[in-house]
């Protein structure tokens, strides 16, 4: 997957702003089930928020390990917050053009 630009990461981000975080990252930090209960909400959705509740002072590394786990790309991280990004392999099933941006 092709590196994301920087006006398709303030799209993402934009479309993201409405969403409520799909997945937690408490003070066990980056568990195995969390990175599977991600990789599961990107096939679904494209786009999802993770929040940190705990290891909050870890979390650009903790989303480094993520979106390497999960082979999704990060838009951002605002506040507690990081936004996921992975496109959806079948071209019918996607929601997101970032062709637009």
């Amino acid at each position: 997957m092709e590196e994301l630009t920087s006006s398709q990461r303030k799209q993402l981000r934009s479309l993201a702003h409405h969403l409520k975080p799909v997945c937690y990252i408490g003070k066990s930090g980056l568990t195995e089930s969390v990175g599977v209960s991600v990789d599961v909400a990107l096939k679904a959705h494209e786009l999802i928020k993770v929040k940190f509740v705990d290891c909050k002072d870890q979390k650009k590394e903790l989303t480094a390990q993520l979106t390497e786990r999960t082979h999704s790309q990060l838009a951002g991280i605002i506040g507690h917050v990081a936004i996921l990004y992975r496109q959806q392999r079948d071209p019918d099933k996607r929601d997101i053009d970032l062709r637009k941006a």
